[in-house]
């Protein structure tokens, strides 16, 4: 069930905050991780758990590991010195990703459903909502790493956790929107409330299924999760009801 679209009909603000996330979003994978490349700056500017709980920078050496299931030897990069302080990686790590498709699955729910939160809140306050949830997510991933006593030094990336965030706060404002989605070679309009709780359901299982190792596939679990509760709580406190203009309209004529 992919989501590649929603009810738009009530829009009257242009979501340029949510173009601009877009586009840094593109800009950094393809000019300073050139296009998954440059695994010294990738690296160097992820959060990894050991650093942020410590406070410190850790740099370690490159080292060959072996794949479990074909034997295959490949080199695990080491971690880089981190520009400025290691908290800093809390949001630079959000503009950043691990390949083309984490980036583009990342940057499709953020077009259909960023936009709607924008023009509810307002471009300032949906700004500071995204960057608050986003960290708010990573954190998750941090505690949990070490509560589960998983690998504190693999790095986690992507705008996932402030994603989860803004799918928080959407399934709460608008669980009955029609949101079109991609499902067995068709297109057809759902209730918000299933196509966002089918997402859910599945990072619930997902996040399960990795408690007794690392995370799954690499994917940082914890942080979406903690991404949408995230969402789901904060957004009352940037709600202020209707968009501006809506607002004054009605003021207007109940005058």
């Amino acid at each position: 069930m992919l989501p590649i679209g929603d009810d738009n009909s009530d829009r009257t603000r242009s979501p340029f905050v949510n173009y601009i996330l877009i586009a840094l979003n593109i800009l950094v994978f393809v000019f300073l991780q050139r296009m998954g490349a440059d695994i010294g700056f990738t690296y160097s500017n992820s959060t990894v758990p050991g650093e942020i709980l410590t406070g410190n920078d850790i740099v370690t050496n490159s080292k060959i590991m072996v794949d479990p299931y074909t034997g295959d030897e490949f080199q695990l990069p080491g971690l880089g010195v981190t520009p400025g302080h290691v908290w800093f990686t809390l949001i630079t790590s959000m503009f950043m990703h691990g390949g083309w498709a984490h980036l583009g699955g990342n940057l499709l729910y953020l077009w259909v459903f960023g936009d709607n939160i924008e023009n509810r809140l307002g471009h300032i306050r949906y700004l500071f909502f995204y960057l608050l949830t986003g960290l708010i997510a990573s954190l998750t991933h941090v505690l949990t790493t070490q509560f589960l006593g998983h690998n504190l030094l693999i790095p986690s990336l992507g705008a996932s956790g402030a994603i989860s965030g803004i799918l928080g706060g959407y399934l709460l404002l608008f669980p009955t929107r029609r949101v079109h989605v991609f499902l067995i070679f068709t297109i057809v309009s759902v209730p918000a409330i299933l196509a966002l709780g089918f997402w859910i359901v599945l990072q619930i299982l997902n996040g399960t299924s990795a408690l007794g190792g690392d995370e799954a596939g690499g994917v940082a679990y914890s942080a979406h999760i903690g991404g949408f509760i995230a969402g789901l709580v904060l957004i009352k406190f940037f709600d202020l009801g209707q968009p501006v203009a809506v607002r004054e309209q009605k003021k207007f004529f109940n005058r």
